[in-house]
C-alpha cells in the first residue's frame, strides 16, 4: 500500500446522512518544513487515484517535493478513500450517501489542521474535479489558501456539463431499465458503454481528425476507443462511478451554508491568488464557462492551454500541455501574496 489512511470517525455530510467510520486515503511528498508553511494539496479527479497525479511531481518541477510538503488526498467514492466498494452495510454499493465537494474539502481540511498542524497553504491545485475542489478550498478557506490553481476545472457544475454527466451515466442506468433499486446487480463489465459515451467528450475535434491517437500506438480509431475508453472504464467500479457522477454533478462551491447558493459572491470572496487554466478545447469544461469565474475572482489570472487535447490536456499526456501547467505553476509559486 503506497498511500496512507486518516480516520475520520463517524461524519454527517451536507445530506445530514451519517457515514460510520469513514475516512481519507492519502499520499505525501516531500518534507513538512518548521513553519508548515510550504504545503501544496492537489486533490484527485473523477476516477483518479493519486497515482495519476504524480506526473506533475518532481525535482525541478514547480511540484518539487525537495521544496514542498504536497498532499494528495483521494476522492470520497474513487475506492480508496470511503467509497461504495469499501464501506460495510448498510452504505455499500449501490447505497452509499451522497457526497459533495463541500464535504471531500472540510474532511481534507480536517487532515491537514488534525494530522499535521497546517494552517496556511502555498497552492491548491488540480484537474477536473480535483479543480472543483481547488476553487472551494479557496471559498471555503479564504484566509488559508495562499493560490489556487484550477485546470480543465470549473467552479461549479454548469447546466451543459450536467447534461454530459447525465449522458455518461445513463448507460448504466439503461442496464436495470432505470429501476434505482436493481443498481446492486450492476458490475464492471457494463462500464464498457460508458467509455464509449465519455470518449466523445474527453478529447476534441481536432484531436480526433487529426488522428492523434495514431501517436499513442493505436492504428485505427476502434482500436483507441477500445483500448483506451473501454478499458480504463472497465477497471472502475459502477458503484465508485455513480458516487463520482452524483458529486460532480452537485459541484457548486456556493452550495453550503457560508454562501447560501450565491455563485458570484462565492467567487468573490476568494482571496487567494488564482491561476485559471482551462483547455481551450474543453468541450464540457469550457473555456467560457471559466472565464466567467475568473473575472469575479479578485485576484485572478486566466490562462487557457491552448492545446487540441480537449478535457485531457490537463491529464499529464501531451508533453506541451504538461510543460505550459508546469510554467504557470513556477510563475504562480513565485508570486507573494499580500498580508
Amino acid at each position: 500500500m503506497d498511500y496512507e489512511i486518516f480516520n475520520l470517525g463517524d461524519v454527517t455530510l451536507q445530506s445530514e446522512v451519517t457515514l460510520p467510520n469513514a475516512f481519507l486515503a492519502y499520499k505525501t511528498y516531500g518534507k513538512l518544513n518548521k513553519q508548515k508553511d510550504n504545503v501544496i494539496v492537489y486533490p484527485t479527479a473523477f476516477g483518479d487515484q493519486h497515482v495519476q497525479n504524480e506526473w506533475l511531481i518532481g525535482k525541478g518541477m514547480a511540484l518539487d517535493p525537495e521544496k514542498y510538503f504536497i498532499i494528495i488526498p483521494n476522492l470520497l467514492g474513487n475506492g480508496l478513500s470511503s467509497s461504495p466498494t469499501n464501506t460495510p452495510p448498510p452504505f455499500d454499493r449501490a447505497h452509499f450517501p451522497q457526497v459533495t465537494i463541500y464535504d471531500n474539502v472540510r474532511l481534507q481540511h480536517r487532515l491537514l489542521t488534525e494530522k499535521f498542524g497546517i494552517q496556511k497553504i502555498a497552492l491548491v491545485v488540480g484537474w477536473s474535479m480535483g479543480g472543483i475542489q481547488a476553487f472551494q478550498w479557496g471559498a471555503s478557506y479564504p484566509d488559508m489558501v495562499e493560490r489556487i490553481a484550477p485546470f480543465a476545472g470549473i467552479a461549479k457544475t454548469w447546466p451543459h456539463t450536467s447534461v454530459v454527466m447525465d449522458g455518461v451515466k445513463a448507460p448504466l442506468l439503461s442496464v436495470v431499465g432505470f429501476d434505482t433499486s436493481k443498481l446492486d446487480q450492476l458490475t464492471s463489465e457494463d462500464m464498457r458503454a460508458v467509455g464509449r459515451v465519455y470518449a466523445g467528450w474527453g478529447l476534441s475535434h481536432a484531436f480526433y481528425r487529426e488522428e492523434l491517437y495514431r501517436e499513442m500506438g493505436f492504428e485505427s480509431l476502434s482500436d483507441f476507443v477500445a483500448g483506451v475508453w473501454e478499458s480504463s472504464f472497465m477497471n472502475m467500479d459502477p458503484h465508485n462511478v455513480l458516487a463520482m457522477l452524483w458529486t460532480g454533478q452537485h459541484a457548486d462551491i456556493s452550495a453550503n451554508p457560508s454562501y447560501n447558493g450565491d455563485f458570484d459572491q462565492a467567487l468573490k470572496s476568494i482571496k487567494a491568488l488564482a491561476c485559471i487554466m482551462p483547455g481551450s478545447t474543453d468541450l464540457f469544461c469550457t473555456a467560457d464557462d471559466n472565464e466567467y469565474e475568473a473575472k469575479l475572482i479578485p485576484n485572478a489570472i486566466f490562462k487557457p492551454i491552448q492545446s487540441i487535447w480537449g478535457h485531457f490536456a490537463g491529464r499529464g499526456i501531451n508533453r506541451a500541455d504538461n510543460q505550459c501547467i508546469d510554467d504557470n505553476l513556477k510563475h504562480l509559486l513565485g508570486l507573494h501574496t499580500n498580508g
